[in-house]
């Protein structure tokens, strides 16, 4: 394996990480707003719901991404209709699962920063004329924002380590959807375990930049 390949494989991973992120973080925040602020009949079961991915083997979660995916659903048929080809076996795919395993992380941190955030002050703003956007933009959004971005950096550290449900959707294809994590299991499939600690190294190195950069914005939060 050389540094080239090795270098690609990272970028792969940040790559389908990111978009993860992006896919998952804008239902999230959606979802833990209402969560926080709205109460509803079923929301223990949103709630529950919500948290499913985490416990969810994801493997299982590959697999229903598979059939959801697939050209036999109406999802997959339209992703070949727009696309020209079916998500099933490329990088879009690895992000799409990676975003489901994510989702919980970033949901249930969106929702607690929310429900951090004063009625009081949205209250105030409402009574000096400002609009419930304009509430949600001005007031709401720049208090949560520290736990917001604690979730995001967490959901990304996550993504960047799925294996289970991308390799289900995206398989292992070198150049194509070979992540960090696909590509250690693969080195060891094949008995070269220098190469996957090599992986796993680099695989650290990226996890742990994103993890402790939320733990500093929750020490600053804390203080």
């Amino acid at each position: 394996m050389t540094a080239a390949e090795t270098v690609g494989i990272a970028l792969l991973t940040l790559r389908v990480a990111l978009v993860a992120t992006v896919f998952a973080g804008i239902p999230a925040l959606a979802i833990g707003y209402a969560l926080a602020r709205f109460r509803f009949p079923g929301k223990p079961l949103v709630q529950t719901i919500v948290a499913l991915p985490m416990v969810l083997p994801p493997v299982a979660i590959g697999l229903a991404l598979l059939e959801i995916l697939s050209i036999k659903s109406p999802i997959g048929r339209a992703c070949e209709a727009l696309f020209g080809q079916t998500l099933i076996l490329t990088w879009w795919a690895a992000a799409l699962a990676s975003s489901v395993v994510a989702f919980p992380l970033i949901a249930r941190a969106a929702e607690q920063a929310f429900a951090a955030v004063p009625v009081r002050l949205e209250n105030v703003a409402r009574t000096l004329g400002c609009s419930r956007p304009g509430v949600f933009r001005r007031v709401t959004l720049p208090l949560a924002a520290r736990g917001l971005l604690y979730g995001g950096l967490f959901g990304f550290a996550r993504a960047l380590g799925e294996f289970g449900a991308t390799a289900m959707v995206a398989g292992r294809i070198p150049g194509e959807t070979e992540t960090l994590a696909l590509a250690i299991y693969g080195r060891i499939e094949m008995f070269r375990e220098g190469e996957a600690w090599i992986l796993a190294g680099v695989s650290l190195l990226l996890a742990l930049v994103p993890t402790a950069a939320a733990e500093v914005f929750l020490r600053r939060g804390e203080r």
